[in-house]
């Protein structure tokens, strides 16, 4: 099937990042659509709108838009209009909806969900202690975590701990060697040790093209040459290996093969949510 290509623009009056991920989960449900964006954030006064709408006249598409000022609002409608370009603003229904529901007035405070408050800091102290507790350093404090990550090479440890602290989850990751003990820290936590196993061919081909950046000009550069780290024999046998470990300490496991960073991060809150 021939694909169709369209430009999206997104005009927001903040970071963009609410609109950015809602345009992303609608687009990924039409594969056979090319869609390039274009994203006008800060957009907070008439002049800057103005210079967005001459943009969109030269790159014609449809628009998705989260300005919360109705005069720039009003603005945005009339310059669509005029441009004969389809908007839809991904906040009005819903701002509308909870105002309804609420009997109180929307404040439409751009960026409004950007705020220094405690949830922000908190969020800060969990990427720092994301950092100092990366790949099992300082293993003598794990109780200050929330949680604590565990699992072989190249199974999203750390993606997903950095993913967490966005979350305000202050979460550890201690890689499981063969042959070398696990820290005795370790089995003796009071905080939630959750495991990640992987698909023993999907961690061989992570593993490959790890070998292959680290090593780019290097005569070794073929990954073959770390032949127990890409073995697929030895790959099962450390896996089986980590699970075991796991069972024995009944720490539950999450299979990441088919699972995005923020799949896996959600299935993680899911355990240690309060029952």
């Amino acid at each position: 099937m021939q694909q169709n290509t369209i430009t999206l623009h997104l005009v927001s009056e903040a970071t963009g990042q609410t609109l950015d991920a809602v345009a992303r989960a609608c687009i990924a449900q039409f594969p056979n659509t090319d869609v390039r964006l274009r994203h006008w954030n800060l957009i907070r006064s008439r002049l800057q709108l103005r210079r967005v709408l001459r943009h969109i006249a030269l790159d014609r598409g449809p628009v998705m838009s989260s300005l919360t000022d109705p005069a720039l609002q009003a603005d945005m409608e009339a310059g669509c209009v005029s441009l004969q370009v389809r908007l839809l603003d991904v906040l009005d229904n819903a701002v509308t909806f909870l105002s309804e529901e609420t009997g109180e007035t929307a404040t439409r405070h751009p960026g409004g969900q950007y705020i220094m408050d405690e949830n922000y800091y908190q969020r800060i102290e969990a990427m720092h202690y994301v950092l100092a507790h990366d790949d099992g350093q300082e293993t003598d404090d794990l109780n200050e975590a929330d949680l604590v990550l565990v699992g072989v090479s190249r199974v999203s440890k750390t993606p997903t701990c950095f993913y967490l602290a966005n979350r305000g989850i202050k979460a550890a990751n201690v890689p499981l060697v063969m042959g070398i003990e696990p820290p005795p820290s370790l089995f003796t936590l009071k905080r939630p040790v959750i495991g990640l196993t992987i698909d023993p061919q999907t961690l061989i081909e992570i593993r490959r093209t790890r070998l292959s950046q680290m090593m780019p000009n290097s005569r070794h550069a073929d990954p073959s040459a770390d032949y127990a780290y890409i073995d697929l024999e030895k790959v099962q046998e450390e896996l089986r290996w980590a699970r075991r470990l796991c069972r024995h300490h009944n720490w539950p496991v999450i299979d990441v093969t088919r699972r995005s960073i923020e799949e896996t991060s959600a299935s993680i809150l899911d355990l240690i949510a309060p029952q």
